[in-house]
């Protein structure tokens, strides 16, 4: 008995693969909300920089304040004349009338940071299945902008920015910030990075950054280099010695390089003076202004791209594993700009 054949041949009838809308509805929802359990830099950002400018313009009002009471008691307690009276008077007119000014511009930079955390929360409210892929293309830009400011490509990723109209969902502002003090290190200043210190002493001594320590030592060293010993000696007992409880080890080895500066036998001494510790300065800054706003050391291009090759269903899963284990591939956690490539020139990255 023969069986009859089908049309076109086919012994088989085809099922139909079609997913139900509100399975795909139900899938995209699924992964909306798993993509925004990604957003915590996003947030917590510009919060901190708000914080910060709340905390920087309380101080400079609070001096202020505490100069104008301590001139108008001690023109209280003093017999002066009418003319030296007026005279105060208007002193103290001149200087309320600098602090309304600072005021207003406090003001401002305050409502500056509320409304740029008003607008990503709005931005993560308006993310919703039926505009998916267009909130997802604007999350592509902003990781791309995020990614050309930690590599310095900050007139690109400014433009970038500009052109998508997402200056408030983007923290160019805090990454020009940490510019200036990257830019002043790299040219041997430490100026910039002790004024940034300041300005988070408390926020670093909670942490237990060593930072300031390190460009306090390397200003010693500078000193020494100039062989400018009595300096030197005068600047470590005045900026060094508090940090004596806490890093006495480190500071024993770096008092001794005013006696072995000049023997090249003593590498323990002589890496003191090596262009390279200016690079680890820098390196040490990124560290503590991410740390101090609550961003991943690695930029955020990294991070997806490396959780995207990791759950890859390929033939060559070795292949993924060497291009996140490569110090040369832009994808490995451990590369830096201060600790090139140490893998030989083997690897598969060089072919």
């Amino acid at each position: 008995m023969e069986m009859d054949s089908l049309p076109n041949g086919n012994s088989t009838i085809p099922t139909s693969t079609t997913t139900p809308p509100s399975t795909a509805l139900s899938s995209k929802l699924t992964q909306l909300t798993e993509s925004l359990k990604l957003e915590h830099q996003f947030l917590r950002v510009p919060f901190e920089h708000y914080k910060k400018t709340i905390r920087t313009n309380h101080r400079a009002v609070e001096k202020e304040i505490s100069s104008v009471i301590s001139i108008v008691n001690e023109a209280a307690d003093s017999d002066i004349s009418n003319d030296d009276a007026v005279q105060h008077l208007t002193s103290l007119v001149s200087r309320l009338q600098g602090l309304k000014r600072k005021l207003e511009e406090g003001s401002r930079a305050e409502n500056l940071q509320a409304q740029r955390c008003r607008a990503r929360i709005d931005h993560l409210e308006s993310a919703g299945a039926e505009n998916l892929s267009e909130w997802n293309n604007t999350r592509m830009k902003r990781i791309l902008v995020d990614y050309m400011l930690r590599m310095s490509y900050y007139d690109t990723g400014l433009k970038l920015a500009e052109s998508s109209n997402m200056l408030d969902l983007v923290d160019i502002d805090v990454f020009l910030e940490a510019k200036r003090v990257i830019d002043a290190l790299q040219k041997r200043e430490v100026a910039p990075a002790l004024a940034w210190c300041a300005d988070n002493k408390s926020r670093l001594k909670k942490s237990k950054s060593k930072f300031e320590f390190q460009l306090r030592l390397q200003e010693y060293v500078e000193l020494v280099r100039a062989e400018d010993h009595l300096r030197a000696i005068t600047y470590a007992r005045k900026y060094l010695a508090p940090w004596a409880a806490t890093h006495m080890k480190e500071m024993q080895r770096v008092f001794a390089i005013v006696a072995f500066k000049g023997n090249p036998e003593c590498a323990v001494y002589k890496i003191f003076f090596e262009p390279k510790q200016w690079d680890y300065l820098v390196e040490q800054f990124k560290q503590e202004f991410c740390r101090l706003y609550g961003m991943p050391l690695e930029p955020l291009l990294n991070i997806f791209l490396q959780a995207g090759l990791s759950s890859l269903k390929t033939p060559y899963p070795l292949l993924i594993d060497l291009l996140l284990a490569c110090n040369c591939s832009p994808l490995s956690p451990t590369r830096t700009h201060a600790h090139p490539c140490t893998c030989t020139r083997s690897c598969l990255i060089h072919y």
